[in-house]
């Protein structure tokens, strides 16, 4: 169960918003100011923080500046009812993920955190992963043979991509919705580029290996080993 840490000192709306996302569920911290928040945060592990700004003691913006100091990865979504402009940009700057304006759509906020939590915590290695063959997708880097190699975020996002469809033909246009979101031709070259650089990493490990299906699409062949 993923846990939260939610600052809200609106009373009625922190008992709705805890009260729903315990129910999807998640195990929910609520503090009322942002100096309970940072003790709690410091005592607790977290995976998600949702942040009011304007707060008791610690407002959220000087909250998510304690947070950003000792952890880099956590996600953080401001719920404020500052919604102009300069407010949510600087609510970004200090790192946060997302800025939702008061009042929003609790199945929208779900949404969201559902989607930051997938992008942050680590799944079980797939089959076709091993201590020989690794993609760490949240630090772009790949493993093999144990040697590090840094990847851009494309790279990782199609390697990722093609890992979760082994020995499954992975049609051309399909690969650049999901990626790029569109399959005109300048994407279509750069989705080449990609995956000739994929084939060189890919090189020191027989195992793996990206067929090309002339003007269909390519397949992450997977041997046994």
């Amino acid at each position: 169960m993923a846990r939260i840490l939610f600052v809200e000192d609106d009373v009625n709306l922190g008992f709705v918003v805890r009260d729903t996302l315990s129910t999807v569920p998640f195990s929910v911290t609520h503090c009322t100011n942002g100096a309970d928040a940072w003790v709690a945060f410091q005592r607790e592990p977290f995976d998600l923080c949702l942040l009011d700004v304007m707060l008791p003691q610690t407002d959220g913006f000087e909250l998510a500046r304690q947070i950003r100091s000792v952890n880099l990865h956590i996600p953080i979504l401001f719920l404020s009812a500052l919604a102009d402009k300069d407010s949510r940009l600087n609510g970004l700057r200090l790192g946060a993920d997302d800025y939702l304006a008061k009042p929003f759509s609790i199945e929208e906020l779900i949404l969201k955190i559902n989607v930051f939590l997938r992008r942050t915590q680590p799944a079980q290695l797939p089959e076709n992963q091993s201590d020989s063959f690794r993609l760490d997708r949240t630090n772009l880097v790949l493993y093999v043979n144990a040697e590090p190699q840094t990847l851009t975020h494309r790279e990782a996002d199609v390697l990722a991509y093609l890992l979760d469809r082994p020995n499954t033909l992975v049609r051309r246009d399909e690969l650049l919705r999901a990626i790029w979101g569109n399959d005109d031709y300048f994407m279509g070259r750069s989705l080449d580029v990609f995956i000739s650089r994929l084939r060189k990493r890919l090189s020191d490990y027989p195992a793996l290996r990206i067929e090309n299906v002339h003007g269909v699409g390519f397949v992450l062949r997977q041997e046994n080993r």
